[in-house]
């Protein structure tokens, strides 16, 4: 009589068939521990254990209180560096963002002088929104790519996954060396507050990012506006 498979396998089997179905890639995130094991009706002990055995044979990179997102065997792990949102008590948090827009368009004469290029440059302009537990609106994002290095990526087809960086460097073998921040604050426009579900004029924490490939390349400007009650940005100096 042949043994069941055990339940570790079924939760393994489970998450792989996601990522080769291609609903999954690298970058996204994968449902929570807690989610999972109401799916496969096993414990949350049971998924830890599978989890840890996807991570380990690199199918999955685990960020400690971010989730667990799909990874590949020669990923760069370095690139999960740059995730440094917390909650308002400057807790981790897992964040799912979600792609609301992504056209191209000629860029304006401040954001082309950003990316080092002539003024009217054809870029590419992505919006998402970020939200904890997917439900509640906690940031929003607005970048700017130069469109000649993701070309296509304004497909709607295309899928971007939770950690955009792992796209570009999955799909458009573009390196992310390093970013450089900025951190500030303002009172939140109306567009802004309609996303994030506040007053306009409400307060937002908002992390300017300058992000730079090889040869010291500048290919993305991002904004990123938080709720200041719902929203940290939290940093390590070494």
């Amino acid at each position: 009589m042949r043994r069941a498979e055990p339940l570790y396998q079924v939760v393994e089997s489970y998450i792989i068939e996601l990522i080769d179905s291609g609903k999954l890639i690298a970058g996204d995130l994968i449902p929570a521990e807690q989610q999972l094991a109401v799916t496969l009706d096993v414990s949350q002990g049971t998924v830890k254990k599978a989890i840890d055995n996807l991570v380990w044979q690199k199918r999955l990179y685990r960020h400690q209180g971010k989730g667990t997102y799909v990874s590949r065997i020669d990923f760069n792990n370095s690139l999960f560096r740059f995730f440094s949102y917390g909650d308002e008590k400057g807790q981790e948090v897992r964040i799912h963002k979600e792609t609301t827009t992504r056209k191209l368009k000629p860029g304006t004469a401040k954001i082309c002088k950003q990316l080092e290029v002539p003024a009217g440059t054809m870029l590419l302009h992505i919006e998402r929104v970020g939200y904890v537990n997917n439900e509640l609106p906690v940031l929003m994002e607005d970048s700017w790519w130069i469109a000649d290095v993701v070309p296509g990526l304004e497909n709607e087809e295309i899928h971007i996954p939770d950690l955009l960086y792992a796209l570009v460097v999955d799909k458009y073998r573009l390196p992310i060396i390093r970013a450089e921040e900025t951190l500030t604050a303002e009172g939140c426009d109306k567009t802004t507050a309609t996303v994030l579900e506040i007053k306009p004029g409400t307060p937002v924490v908002v992390l300017k990012r300058t992000t730079y490939t090889t040869g010291n390349r500048v290919v993305e400007i991002r904004t990123t506006k938080g709720r200041a009650d719902k929203f940290s940005y939290k940093t390590e100096i070494r």
